[in-house]
């Protein structure tokens, strides 16, 4: 995104610590340790003591209070503070171009590439404004080339660091949420999506179904042919689940060994024609010294079955137990809930082709 503030949490926390630390030096340098001290002057950094203490208990106390922009105007703010301070001082000095530090920071570690730029343009142009009007033109100009280049490579290695880090929590994050052999997502996964699905569906009154699928006499794969091949099962079912997993948001997920889920943003028709497409690309495998493996499948449907995520679940888990309880190789549509069996909606059962 061309705008964007990264970890509100650590940008509001980074705000607050610097402004509470800002107000008392602020005082010391401006006040306390200078040998004169005109009233306007005075009152110049009175007020700005007095905004930073504010500011920095606000973010640190009460961030809700604070309009989200403000993070993102912070790193402009500081400077031109910081700027104004310098200039107002005639201050020069490496130790006054110190501060300029913090929004350059600031904005690499939590602004958009964007954002930082333009920090580090009003930085330069601060900064030229305080050198050009103290320094001598030499001075002011090798002073203002080396600040600029000196910040702006301080910002590059920082927004390199945060990316190269970004990208590993991503493959962190990926890794954890995955199944290592089949590369679906795991139970974890599964069920972190399901209440989002779910809350997806409600909102909008969609249709959500939800579907549980078991491979057939597994176990006796594994004792007849070695758990390798029972490996190449579990993950040719997977890619056949894929195959229905047709929308962004769909979820392919394995809970565990031969157990799979599906979660379609679909009715229960579509789900009863994902459930028999899986079997067609089944039966069309080859190479399997098992064969193509059979698959019980309980198919359970949101607002017709359930109401939440918990029961979405338990009618999905009981039209599966029922799809093995009637020969396995089947697909078992949920019960309606007990409230509208009296509807005469009977399980929907149906041999495998």
């Amino acid at each position: 995104m061309r705008y964007q503030l990264r970890d509100e949490q650590g940008a509001t926390h980074s705000v607050a610590y610097l402004m509470l630390a800002a107000a008392p030096v602020v005082f010391l340098t401006g006040i306390v340790l200078p040998d004169e001290h005109p009233l306007a002057w005075v009152i110049a950094i009175s007020l700005t003591c007095a905004f930073t203490a504010a500011m920095g208990s606000a973010a640190l106390w009460r961030p809700g209070w604070i309009p989200r922009i403000w993070w993102l105007l912070v790193p402009f703010v500081a400077t031109l503070i910081i700027a104004g301070m310098n200039y107002a001082s005639r201050d020069a000095s490496a130790g006054a171009q110190l501060f300029y530090l913090w929004p350059v920071l600031y904005a690499a570690n939590f602004l958009s590439h964007r954002m930082t730029t333009a920090t580090l343009a009003l930085i330069s142009s601060g900064h030229a404004a305080v050198a050009f009007s103290t320094l001598i033109p030499a001075k002011a100009l090798s002073d203002w080339i080396s600040v600029t280049v000196a910040l702006s490579l301080t910002s590059f290695v920082v927004a390199s660091l945060r990316n190269r880090n970004d990208r590993l929590r991503q493959v962190l994050e990926a890794q954890a949420l995955a199944d290592s052999l089949t590369g679906v997502g795991n139970r974890r996964f599964f069920d972190e999506q399901l209440p989002r699905a779910v809350t997806w569906a409600r909102r909008g009154g969609e249709p959500l179904a939800l579907i549980s699928v078991d491979i057939d006499y597994f176990k006796k794969i594994n004792d007849t042919y070695g758990h390798g091949v029972g490996d190449q099962a579990i993950q040719v079912v997977a890619n056949s689940l894929r195959v229905i997993a047709r929308r962004e948001d769909d979820v392919v997920a394995r809970l565990g060994g031969d157990e799979f889920v599906v979660l379609l943003r679909t009715d229960r028709v579509s789900a009863g024609r994902a459930a028999d497409e899986v079997r067609a690309v089944l039966d069309a495998v080859e190479g399997l010294p098992c064969g193509p493996p059979g698959l019980s499948i309980g198919i359970a449907v949101l607002p017709d079955h359930a109401a939440t995520a918990e029961e979405l679940r338990a009618a999905s888990d009981a039209a599966l137990y029922e799809a093995k309880q009637n020969g396995r190789g089947r697909t078992a549509m949920a019960r309606p809930p007990a409230p509208r069996q009296s509807s005469g909606w009977p399980s929907e059962i149906s041999a495998a082709g």
